[in-house]
């Protein structure tokens, strides 16, 4: 299986995409919701435009704030390591599911950029 973006049509109506490594696992899930097919496109777009970018490591005591366009790893209140992508403008364009050890989710965002730039965008079924 190849990666991907696949959008699909959230519960709501809206929509949502997800970034598929080759291994049929999901990478990344889009940080918000969209009106359109097309505003979901944009917002794979920026993903592809932001995935080569510094990771700011909010796990380490004192780390040092960088700027906008980044990845902040952060561990959530459940205590696992999770990341979130940040736009230019500081907004939240892709974010990832919970992981126990650190460096899967180090592994997750260098599966970003590994699998984003070519990735083909299909809509669900």
């Amino acid at each position: 299986m190849a990666a991907k973006f696949e959008i699909k049509t959230a519960k709501n109506g809206e929509f949502v995409f997800n970034l598929y490594a080759t291994n049929g696992q999901i990478i990344a899930t889009g940080g918000e919701t969209y009106t359109s097919v097309d505003a979901a496109k944009t917002g794979v777009e920026s993903v592809r435009k932001n995935c080569a970018v510094h990771v700011e490591d909010q796990t380490k005591e004192g780390y040092m704030p960088l700027a906008h366009p980044k990845y902040e790893l952060y561990k959530d209140k459940g205590g696992q390591f999770r990341f979130r992508l940040k736009a230019s403008n500081g907004e939240i364009i892709a974010v990832s599911e919970g992981y126990k050890a650190k460096s899967s989710a180090k592994n997750g965002i260098a599966s970003i950029g590994r699998n984003a730039p070519e990735a083909p965008v299909v809509e669900a079924e």
